[in-house]
């Protein structure tokens, strides 16, 4: 099954006081691309957020936001009273302090750098934090690829309408290409003859026929249109078979071989009919290439 690149996905949860928020954003990228972006005190959390996210996606440029609060007695930050009592002491030797003229706010001195400080014995707050993370990173996930398979099967459903375009346009060169050979021995014949006729000289059929199988072995297309033609199936099948495995890097991979045969094909079409066909086939390939792009 074909999916997508594009995803989207969130989850949300309650834990001793402490709430936690995760969202994951999925966009187009030809490589596996992670961008993580946590509270500071939680940085070391990246790497196994990381490792969640390439055992679960193949390709993207992805985008994991964290929040946490904690509202619970243990996330009160501690008073450093020595670094508090040194303020209080220089501020003392203020002389406008000193005469009365001057007062300071309590509540102004815990902003100054050192006085408050983070609870020191935090590692099980930060485990609880790794865990509800890694267990939130799993469900948003889960809403991510479900986004990725939907836009998948309409990615699949239009890839299917230029496949189909393709074997058409190649129906209508294999029933032409055998009358295109007929047609220019035909025209070449009546040329010759035109030509000898006015000079009194018989047409040498030994000439003809070797400037006719020239001219067929110059456009044959068979070979063209027997390996467009397996590239064909091997793309439906990748399309429309029901393995999860990322198949975006192979579809892209037989999409510029599918173009290159279209491109031989087009060069050795000397019939206006042939040419059209060449030319629809190869806007179809192009138009699978864009797409094949939005596929993991």
């Amino acid at each position: 099954m074909i999916r997508s690149m594009t995803g989207f996905g969130e989850a949300s949860v309650h834990i001793d006081g402490a709430h936690y928020f995760l969202e994951v954003r999925s966009l187009n990228n030809k490589y596996f691309k992670a961008s993580i972006r946590l509270p500071d005190d939680l940085q070391g959390l990246e790497a196994p957020l990381e490792a969640i996210l390439r055992r679960t996606l193949a390709r993207g440029a992805i985008t994991v936001t964290a929040r946490c609060s904690d509202s619970s007695e243990a996330a009160a930050h501690e008073i450093n009273h020595q670094a508090l009592s040194r303020y209080i002491e220089q501020l003392g030797n203020v002389r406008q302090l000193q005469s009365g003229e001057a007062t300071f706010d309590a509540g102004a001195l815990l902003h100054l750098p050192g006085v408050l400080q983070a609870p020191t014995d935090n590692q099980e707050a930060h485990d609880r934090a790794r865990h509800a993370l890694s267990d939130l990173l799993g469900k948003a996930l889960v809403d991510l690829i479900a986004m990725r398979k939907t836009e998948g099967e309409a990615l699949a459903q239009d890839l299917m309408k230029h496949h189909d375009v393709i074997v058409d346009r190649m129906k209508i060169i294999n029933e032409r290409s055998p009358a295109v050979v007929e047609e220019y021995h035909q025209r070449l014949r009546s040329r010759v003859e035109k030509m000898l006729e006015s000079a009194g000289a018989p047409v040498e059929p030994g000439d003809l026929i070797r400037e006719v199988a020239i001219y067929a072995e110059r456009s044959d297309i068979a070979e063209e249109v027997a390996r467009l033609s397996g590239h064909m199936e091997q793309f439906k099948l990748l399309v429309a078979g029901d393995s999860d495995e990322p198949m975006g890097r192979t579809l892209e991979f037989l999409a510029q071989e599918m173009l290159r045969e279209a491109n031989t094909l087009s060069s050795k079409s000397s019939d206006a009919d042939l040419s059209r066909c060449a030319v629809e086939i190869k806007g179809a390939i192009d138009r699978i290439k864009e797409q094949v792009q939005n596929a993991e």
